[in-house]
């Protein structure tokens, strides 16, 4: 099976094609059906690849396609690679954006534009799997481009309204920043390796001391890339203004592949960032400052999809700061269980909103959970699982990094648990909001309330399994369990002698310690949310409303993008307009059109001299030869 891993990208690339080119003459069925088996088949494929190579003594295999660019001294091949980290990945994307498709069936199923919808779906599976198994960094890079203009495609879909046309925008342009860092990186590492390969790069570097200055460079530069595709101050903003695409967008993109591909970037470069000990210094801060602030802003809003919005960015935050201490296992665990529990949030979000016929405010709902049974029994497996809350999925995966946190930096790990405590109480106000009290919305919403079709259900069923067992797949030893994810990502994470695979190093009494005091806060949280939201009915005031200090940040996002149209894109336009008036039109224009112009007038004066008169001409005739005598006299 790992020597048909080219079929992998394949079936959803032939998906976009027939979906694509017969958008407007296929059935919807068969649009929906074509969209969601070709994925399903590369699923197929990737979990006949996990269990061979689960089987198999060699962990990592190089499959070279085709030589692609050759010329001088460059050499790179159009090859993949598998090994435990991107067989894991294949199975996430393939995984769960099938059950995205599936769901977008249900979803999507009045849109006028139900076969582009789903040609773009396919599409950027294709490019993330792309990226996932890539042997060198240049295709790696051919699917994180590919994958920044999937997005920009999918949360511009509805693009006649002009706002959400102004959000891909966005999307598109911050991503562009952190682009240009990762393509930077890549020509220094060539200039310094003479390699994209990652097996000949990490070789090469596993031989460099710890802090050299290049390293430090390359990893500063691929950290940046990092920064702008998942979404970490302050490069952030453009993931909640993201949410005007469609839901399952929001789902498949912005919570389970396209934003953790920063993480996978940095995980698969793990050599050269173990020997950075400042660039892993700056990815712990800035992860850090991600959790509080956009965990901070989650707490006030009122949109339903932003609250995931921001909840995604803090969650992404834990990512890095993982990363930032060395727990790469212990971060990429927390991306396998944010893929299962926030997928499956964002899904039943789009469910309550396929209820409330559009409407995304919670201040309009309430009340629901008799009416979507369904909807909130999953959607409370996922609050309980992103809050951090034994047994699920979240309290395995978010306990690893911050006992990990704990050992490198106790105040990172004090600054963790405020994250932890802040995200079960906005996670518990979101559900008590839209499940329980009395129902706030209008009489004619109020008829139509329904569960959603079996379409949408069964993934957010599958999902919330997910959520609430796939911690299972690295228990600690301190709770009875083995670390089997870490066992079998550990050939990932060491190279040349060289290893980064990350060890916990504190006693079975502080770490059962570190689990209670973040278990408690979690609690402590939700129980003041049902308290505030449930027994006092407390009801998020009117948006013209006065609010205290703090309340008026938090709910205008502490003013991030007002100050960022402050000191950015108005100078920019402003220096555009001065371009544009001053240089462009006064001085190029200006120089050129004058150029024109003195032809012309000059042409008008000399076209007089044309009289048709013969002894006109005969008179000028005889004046340029008594000229010529003149001047050759006075030559001689």
């Amino acid at each position: 099976m790992i020597n048909l891993v080219w079929l992998v990208p394949l079936f959803p690339l032939i998906g976009f094609l027939i979906n694509g080119l017969g958008r407007n003459v296929l059935p919807k069925a068969v649009i929906g059906s074509l969209g969601s088996i070709s994925v399903l088949l590369s699923f197929i494929v990737s979990v006949g690849i996990f269990s061979e190579l689960s089987a198999s003594e060699i962990k990592a295999f190089y499959i070279p396609l085709f030589d692609w660019i050759s010329t001088g001294s460059i050499k790179i091949p159009f090859a993949f690679q598998i090994d435990p980290l991107s067989s894991i990945m294949l199975l996430i994307v393939t995984g769960i954006g099938f059950l995205i498709h599936v769901y977008s069936i249900g979803y999507m199923s009045h849109d006028k534009g139900f076969g582009k919808f789903f040609s773009y779906l396919n599409l950027f599976i294709f490019f993330m799997l792309l990226l996932v198994l890539g042997s060198n960094y240049v295709v790696m890079f051919i699917g994180w481009e590919g994958v920044g203009l999937c997005s920009y495609l999918l949360i511009g879909f509805w693009f006649t309204n002009p706002s959400y046309a102004s959000a891909a925008k966005k999307a598109f342009v911050m991503n562009r920043i952190g682009d240009l860092g990762f393509l930077i990186a890549i020509f220094v590492i060539f200039t310094t390796f003479g390699s994209v390969e990652f097996g000949d790069v990490f070789m090469d570097a596993a031989k460099l001391e710890s802090g050299n200055s290049t390293l430090l460079l390359i990893t500063l530069l691929l950290f940046v890339g990092a920064i702008g595709k998942s979404a970490q101050v302050p490069l952030f903003t453009w993931l909640p203004d993201a949410m005007a695409g469609p839901t399952p967008v929001s789902a498949l993109i912005h919570a389970a592949t396209m934003v953790t591909a920063g993480i996978y970037m940095i995980t698969r470069s793990n050599v050269l960032f173990s020997l950075s000990p400042l660039t892993m210094d700056i990815i712990s801060i800035i992860g850090i400052i991600t959790v509080i602030l956009a965990a901070a802003i989650a707490v006030s809003q009122t949109d339903i999809k932003k609250v995931l919005a921001y909840s995604t960015v803090s969650q992404l935050g834990y990512m890095f700061l993982g990363l930032g201490v060395g727990a790469y296992t212990g971060s990429f665990f927390h991306v396998i269980t944010h893929a299962f529990f926030k997928a499956l949030l964002f899904l039943c979000a789009g469910s309550v909103i396929h209820a409330m016929s559009n409407e995304q405010d919670m201040r309009k709902m309430g009340g629901l959970r008799k009416k979507l049974p369904v909807t909130f029994m999953t959607m409370l497996a996922g609050t309980l699982a992103i809050s951090g809350l034994p047994p699920f999925s979240g309290f395995f995966s978010k306990d690893e990094i911050l006992a990990h946190a704990y050992q490198e930096n106790q105040l990172l790990w004090v600054l963790g648990v405020i994250g932890a405590l802040m995200t079960s109480f906005y996670m518990f106000r979101m559900l008590f909001l839209t499940f329980f009290g009395e129902f706030r919305g209008t009489q004619e919403q109020s008829h139509h309330l329904h569960e959603s079709p079996k379409s949408m259900t069964i993934p957010l069923v599958i999902l919330a399994i997910l959520s609430v067992f796939g911690g299972l797949l690295n228990v600690p030893e301190v709770l009875g369990g083995g670390h089997w994810l870490a066992g079998f990502m550990a050939p990932v994470f060491e190279h040349q002698g060289l290893s980064t695979a990350s060890v916990i190093h504190i006693d079975h009494s502080t770490e059962y310690l570190l689990m209670g005091i973040s278990v408690m806060a979690a609690l402590i949280s939700a129980v003041y949310a049902y308290s505030r939201y449930v027994n006092s009915s407390h009801i998020p005031a009117p948006d013209e409303s006065s609010r205290g200090l703090f309340a008026k940040l938090s709910y205008n996002k502490f003013y991030i993008d007002e100050l960022y149209d402050a000191i950015v894109t108005k100078p920019l336009n402003m220096l555009s307009y001065f371009f544009f008036k001053v240089v462009d039109k006064a001085a190029i224009d200006g120089f050129v059109n004058g150029l024109g112009k003195a032809t012309s007038e000059g042409s008008k004066v000399l076209r007089l001299l044309q009289s048709g008169n013969v002894g006109f001409y005969i008179f000028m005739m005889l004046a340029g030869i008594v000229a010529l005598l003149v001047y050759g006299f006075y030559n001689i």
